[in-house]
């Protein structure tokens, strides 16, 4: 039986994964300062009908609306319609997370949710154990209320890892990796996807661009990178 698959909202992204990715999986989106992480966060959720939440540990509010702003996505308009919320959350407050969450998610039926980002939460989560039960967690939540989800996590330049505190991978359905690349001479973006759930995704590394529409992939297009 084929498995059920919404639509990222990100332009040339889908036609990677099998056409979308796969309903309520939870999706691993690691970069390096500047790759675009906030944005293809913010494009998967204000391009969606689906009402959605963004948790921000680290941007304010006001920077994240004016973040959309730039890209013509009307934030102002989706809260007042309340399909959609921006949400700053303490990470010194872990305790409280879930609730506060799940809350909102049942609030407005929120059928998306992007948690930005780990690296945050992991600074005051200093135990690896005690951090991938708490990525766990955050997991398991989203899961039960039928929420298709990105867990933002930064990585440091010309690392090799897959996510920050090498945890986050092992609890999430799919890994997407936004890399900053020299390549003769000259600085490229690229998108490569690790894994996802149940699909036969692309392999290759792909460029991208930040454009005044949002974060455009280019699927027909790749990286060569010379060792």
């Amino acid at each position: 039986m084929a498995i059920s698959r919404v639509p990222s909202g990100i332009e040339g992204f889908d036609r990677l994964i099998q056409g979308g990715i796969p309903a309520n999986d939870l999706i691993l989106l690691s970069g390096t300062c500047g790759s675009g992480k906030t944005i293809f966060g913010l494009q998967f959720l204000c391009s969606s009908k689906e009402p959605g939440i963004y948790v921000s540990f680290e941007e304010s509010v006001p920077q994240l609306r004016a973040t959309a702003r730039t890209f013509g996505w009307d934030t102002d308009r989706l809260e007042k319609a309340n399909t959609f919320r921006l949400l700053k959350y303490d990470p010194f407050k872990i305790e409280d997370i879930f609730e506060v969450v799940e809350s909102n998610i049942r609030e407005i039926n929120a059928k998306r949710v992007v948690i930005d980002s780990i690296s945050a939460l992991g600074v005051y989560v200093k135990d690896s154990s005690e951090l991938r039960r708490t990525v766990l967690q955050v997991s398991n939540m989203l899961r039960k209320n039928n929420c298709t989800s990105l867990l933002i996590s930064e990585i440091l330049a010309d690392s090799n890892a897959l996510s920050r505190f090498g945890v986050e991978e092992f609890v999430s359905d799919g890994v997407v990796l936004l890399h900053n690349l020299l390549v003769a001479g000259e600085y490229r973006r690229g998108m490569s996807i690790w894994k996802i759930r149940a699909t036969n995704h692309s392999r290759k590394l792909h460029p991208y661009k930040i454009t005044e529409r949002g974060f455009v992939v280019y699927p027909n297009d790749t990286i060569s990178v010379s060792k």
